[in-house]
């Protein structure tokens, strides 16, 4: 199954660590990854979300991490997944 994983990004310094903790723990119980830490530097938050819902588009699932709360972004992915019918794990379920 394919999972998107969701996240605070913006002023987190440990945002790298956490996605990829989180990627790794998806990966072991069998998932396809998307991991949206691997985009570049240097475009505007709205320029990232197309990106970024589009990721979320191409998967049947969207894992939050315990930080989406404080998250724009993450707030918007996951109202995004929501609305379309997409499946929403939490990383305290996993």
């Amino acid at each position: 199954m394919k999972v998107y994983i969701a996240g605070k990004i913006t002023d987190n310094p440990d945002y790298m660590e956490q996605f990829a903790e989180a990627e790794k723990v998806l990966k072991q119980a069998g998932y396809a990854v998307m991991n949206p830490t691997i985009l570049p530097a240097g475009f505007e938050h709205h320029e990232y979300m197309k990106v970024c819902l589009g990721m979320v588009d191409a998967c049947k699932s969207v894992y939050m991490l315990n930080n989406w709360r404080d998250s724009k972004g993450a707030k918007m992915e996951h109202d995004w997944a929501l609305g379309r019918g997409k499946t929403v794990i939490y990383q305290s379920g996993v």
